[in-house]
């Protein structure tokens, strides 16, 4: 057997345990965190770079064009799904109240999510109905 693969092989399979590795400390992270956005950060940055090692040392056994394109694809869709999933899990978490604001220190959708309704006249009220009460403009000429 030729030496240089023999060294691909043992680079190989240290790279398949070094993934397999970060990905355990992924799911560890997982689950001791306390919180959505810790435990999503956990689900995707660790686990994406700890595939993309086992691919890399799965593309070092194999040395087949085809595999390589296989694998090649494997790793372009996870970079493209992972942190696209997180993002939305977090933004959801975030819509529906399960973030504490007050522990994040840049909170760019705030401003997006309490701008006032434009609809609405300034000085007005609205019921829930939808009904307008409280003083509000006097009808002037051409208001009826």
């Amino acid at each position: 057997m030729n030496v240089w693969l023999q060294v691909a092989d043992t680079a190989g399979a240290v790279l398949v345990f070094l993934g397999a590795a970060i990905c355990l400390l992924g799911v560890v992270g997982m689950l001791k965190l306390p919180d959505v956005l810790s435990r999503s950060h956990a689900a995707t940055k660790p686990q994406t770079l700890g595939l993309l090692l086992v691919l890399a040392g799965v593309a070092l056994r194999l040395r087949g064009g085809m595999d390589l394109a296989t694998l090649g694809l494997i790793g372009f869709f996870q970079l493209m799904t992972g942190p696209v999933a997180a993002h939305l899990v977090a933004r959801s978490a975030y819509r529906t109240g399960q973030i504490e604001r007050g522990e994040l220190l840049f909170d760019d959708l705030d401003a997006q999510l309490t701008e006032p309704d434009e609809a609405q006249e300034p000085g007005r009220e609205q019921e829930p109905g939808g009904r307008d009460s409280g003083p509000g403009p006097a009808p002037g000429p051409g208001r009826g």
